[in-house]
């Protein structure tokens, strides 16, 4: 571990880094999660659990026995818990509105439909507005339903429409778990720009396909447009959840890094006070999201969750996976603090192609976490300090420090442009996220939504040929082209 994470975590000395060897738990792990379900599915759904647990504790009683540092593997478990209380949070409150749609389903009513879909995922998650929308997308569609219109919905509302927000998309809520501000992507131009251009170039080409499809099918017998709502008080605890997602980084909530119970933290863990009260705030979050979501289950709609066909499968899978992650990337991110510049990506460009390329194949949230690491690397700073993430993303700040200031704090070496490379980690891990039914965790479930309403979907390499690469690559080689450096 480096001298700055060492000092964040309140140690007095570095402590000894991973043996690069223990990256291999993660890379299998990730294989695991990619090839698996297509080389043996029947293994795979009955053993994931165990195989993800197992390699996370290789990984924790390594960091606990070996390194003789529990205090990083907690940083990553409080994580964890931060980021599964929201993702399931989202994933139970959706499940209980049930939106019933009958009308004419015409090119502008479809291209509407995907539009919400791509803004309100940045309010509720791309999980909980695709649990929300591809049900009743695929009812007011059952005359003329085709795979296009699976694919196009993953497209935008399970990834690219969710690039604004921390609640957009989970890789995002990992940053801000780190520190990134909850208004910070939307208040930079090149950010909003790259999202209106490709949610708004895909309604364009979804437009013109399902125009000349609608043009082949008779007008359907029902023309009255209707909307109807079950479980519409579910709303109400949506907002909850985001009221508690921006509450949980207020500055006004610093002040009790001095009680007691921080210091009971602090003295147990070795953290810094700083970092024990950031923990403290991250875990009781959970656990009011926790208990926001049981209320919201207990007094859900029940004809709600019984249409929309409501089960905590997927809860109980991403739960187990992504603690396995959690545990085994940990080595790569201390490794990667390290030794950024040895892996030979270092310009903007590079990090959008990087990131997005293993986004695609992998889950996005670990590869955006493991390259913003190595962003902060090359500038010989640590994604785990609070003051390194806010002069980062704030590079105007470091004309307030005296040279030796920004010395002592590890700022003298801070590029002025370096938040170009959290921008371009951001958009490739959100982007390609959708390239595959792998790259993000609600294109497979949509896909099987999609399946067991009687829907053809592409195969993976079908949906990878047909549609990813002819219409997804161009248009983020666009994007990299005219808007990171």
């Amino acid at each position: 571990m480096s001298p700055i994470l060492a000092a964040q975590l309140g140690t007095t000395s570095p402590i000894g880094e991973p043996h690069p060897l223990m990256v291999i738990p993660f890379v299998v792990l990730l294989l695991c999660i990619a090839l698996m379900p297509f080389i043996h599915k029947h293994f795979w759904e009955h053993h994931y659990p165990k195989v993800a647990i197992g390699l996370g504790l290789v990984t924790a009683v390594y960091y606990v026995v070996v390194l003789h540092n529990a205090p990083r593997m907690l940083i990553s478990l409080v994580e964890y818990a931060g980021f599964m209380a929201l993702i399931g949070s989202l994933f139970v409150i959706a499940g209980g509105i049930h939106i019933n749609m009958t009308g004419r389903s015409t090119p502008a009513v479809n291209t509407g439909l995907l539009a919400l879909g791509a803004t309100v995922a940045n309010l509720i998650g791309t999980t909980g507005a695709s649990m929300l929308l591809i049900r009743p997308f695929l009812r007011i569609n059952k005359h003329r339903v085709a795979p296009y219109h699976v694919v196009f919905f993953i497209f935008l509302v399970s990834n690219i429409g969710g690039a604004l927000t921390p609640i957009g998309d989970p890789p995002l809520f990992l940053g801000y778990l780190k520190g990134v501000p909850f208004f910070w992507l939307m208040k930079v131009p090149q950010v909003v720009w790259s999202w209106l251009l490709c949610v708004g170039a895909l309604l364009v080409a979804f437009f013109v396909i399902d125009a000349a499809n609608f043009r082949k099918f008779k007008a359907e017998s029902a023309t009255r447009n209707h909307i109807e709502f079950k479980g519409s008080h579910n709303f109400i605890w949506l907002f909850v959840i985001l009221a508690l997602v921006l509450v949980q980084k207020a500055e006004w909530l610093r002040g009790i890094e001095h009680w007691p119970v921080i210091d009971s933290i602090s003295h147990a863990t070795g953290w810094s006070d700083a970092k024990a009260t950031e923990s403290f705030i991250t875990l009781t979050v959970a656990a009011l999201m926790i208990v926001a979501a049981g209320l919201a289950y207990k007094f859900a709609n029940g004809s709600a969750l019984k249409e929309n066909e409501f089960s905590f499968g997927p809860v109980h899978e991403v739960g187990f996976l992504f603690a396995g992650i959690f545990a085994t990337m940990v080595p790569a991110l201390d490794l990667l603090e390290k030794h950024a510049a040895d892996i030979g990506i270092t310009t903007v460009r590079q990090f959008y192609w990087g990131t997005g390329g293993l986004s695609a194949v992998l889950d996005n949230a670990p590869t955006y976490v493991n390259f913003l690491t190595a962003a902060f690397g090359l500038q010989h700073m640590s994604l785990e300090n609070p003051v390194h993430v806010h002069a980062l993303l704030h590079p105007e700040i470091i004309n307030q420090y005296a040279p030796q200031q920004l010395v002592e704090l590890g700022l003298h070496k801070l590029d002025p442009n370096a938040w170009e490379y959290v921008v371009a980690v951001s958009l490739g891990a959100v982007f390609f996220g959708a390239c595959t039914y792998i790259g993000n965790g609600p294109n497979f479930m949509v896909k099987s939504i999609a399946e067991s309403s009687g829907v053809k979907c592409p195969s993976f390499f079908g949906y990878v040929v047909k549609y990813a690469l002819p219409i997804l690559i161009p248009l983020f080689a666009i994007v990299a082209w005219v808007f990171l450096r």
